[in-house]
C-alpha cells in the first residue's frame, strides 16, 4: 500500500505486485526515493457516459521532469494481467509501450478502451492497471471538479490541465490491513 498524501487529503493504493511486478517495483521505487514528493494531480479527464457520479481520470506524477524520472520500463499489458481499467484503477501514463516513467492516472469510471485490445489495428497495448485506490476516493473526486484552465495543455489536453495543480505532498509506504481470519471475519 501507499499512501498518497495531497494538499486535499490522503489517497490510499493497493498495488498487485503478483500480477503487475515490474510495474508496481517502478512505482515503489519512486516512493522510496520520494521522486513523488512536491509533484502534483495536473489533469483532470473529464468524461460523460450517461452513468452516475464522476467519470473520467485525474493524472499526476513528475511531467517528466528530467531530474525526476527514472528509466522507462517494460510494458505489462492488461490482457497479461487481468487488472483493468475500472473506477479505483492505478495506471501508468505513457507515450508508446516501453516509455511509461512516473507518470499516473487514477480512474473514477471503468474506462475499458483504456485496456489492451490485441484484435485492434495500431497501438493495441493499452496502458498498464497495477492497483486501485482502497481509501480517499473523495479526494480522487475534489482533483476531479478542480478548476481547469481554458488555454493550457496542447492538442486533446486542451481544457483539461488544471488551472491550479494539485500538490502532491508525500508519497509513503503505508501498512497493510490485518488477513482476514478463516471465515472472512476480522482477527480477534
Amino acid at each position: 500500500r501507499v499512501a498518497l498524501t495531497t494538499s486535499l487529503g490522503v489517497i490510499v493504493l493497493e498495488l498487485d505486485g503478483k500480477r503487475a511486478p515490474i510495474t508496481t517495483a517502478n512505482f515503489m521505487r519512486y516512493v522510496d526515493q520520494k521522486r513523488f514528493d512536491g509533484t502534483v494531480f495536473y489533469r483532470t479527464m473529464r468524461l460523460n457516459f450517461g452513468g452516475p457520479g464522476p467519470q473520467g481520470l485525474i493524472q499526476g506524477g513528475t511531467q517528466y521532469d528530467p531530474k525526476r524520472i527514472l528509466k522507462p520500463i517494460a510494458h505489462e499489458a492488461t490482457s497479461q494481467t487481468g487488472i483493468l481499467h475500472k473506477a479505483g484503477a492505478i495506471s501508468m501514463a505513457r507515450w508508446e509501450p516501453g516509455t511509461a516513467t512516473g507518470d499516473f492516472s487514477i480512474l473514477l469510471s471503468d474506462m475499458p478502451a483504456l485496456d489492451a485490445n490485441p484484435a485492434a489495428s495500431g497501438d493495441n497495448a493499452g496502458y498498464a492497471a497495477f492497483g486501485h485506490v482502497v481509501e480517499g476516493m473523495d479526494v480522487v473526486q475534489k482533483i476531479h471538479a478542480a478548476p481547469v484552465s481554458a488555454t493550457k495543455g496542447e492538442g486533446a489536453m486542451r481544457g483539461q490541465m488544471i488551472e491550479a495543480p494539485v500538490r502532491i505532498l508525500s508519497a509513503r509506504r503505508a501498512k497493510m490491513p490485518p488477513p482476514l481470519a478463516p471465515g472472512g471475519s476480522e482477527p480477534s
